[in-house]
């Protein structure tokens, strides 16, 4: 049963908005709260980040430290077992060429093809690549996999 001290208020006040720019008698007109000229008083106004105004911003001022690696990291193909088993049939070889046609590769890899383990390679195909990781090793060793140790040639520096 409902009783007077089991009521509740479910009507909510309505959030009076501040209309800007509507006269002198609103408190937000003429300048609408932005000041005097310059270009915060604009419209289209967006604030860049680290923009300062003329000032040197503070990410230049600050000194650069440490060192990363990022630079120099040469990209490397990774493909896993299971995308193996997944596209090539029995008796195909994996390798760049092949990898290219099925249009897993880009045209270059600096870094070479490296064999994941992800995965099952139930399928008896020998697989050419730069660098193998241990469990991939382990799994094709064995299923009885072939698979070839290609060395990654230099880059030739100019």
């Amino acid at each position: 049963m409902t009783t007077l001290s089991t009521l509740k208020n479910t009507h909510r006040y309505k959030k009076k908005v501040q209309r800007v720019g509507r006269g002198p008698g609103s408190k937000r007109g003429k300048t609408s709260c932005r000041g005097t000229k310059g270009s915060k008083a604009r419209s289209g106004y967006k604030r860049r980040l680290g923009q300062e105004g003329g000032q040197l911003p503070l990410f230049r001022k600050l000194p650069t430290r440490g060192f990363s690696n990022a630079r120099f990291r040469i990209p490397v193909l990774s493909i896993n077992l299971s995308l193996i088993e997944e596209r090539y049939s029995d008796g195909e070889t994996v390798n760049f060429e092949t990898l290219r046609q099925k249009g897993l590769a880009p045209r270059t890899i600096p870094g070479g093809i490296k064999i994941l383990g992800q995965g099952e390679l139930k399928k008896k195909v020998s697989i050419e690549a730069h660098r193998f990781s241990a469990s991939a090793k382990a799994k094709l060793e064995k299923n009885k996999i072939s698979y070839v140790e290609i060395p990654l040639k230099p880059a030739n520096k100019a």
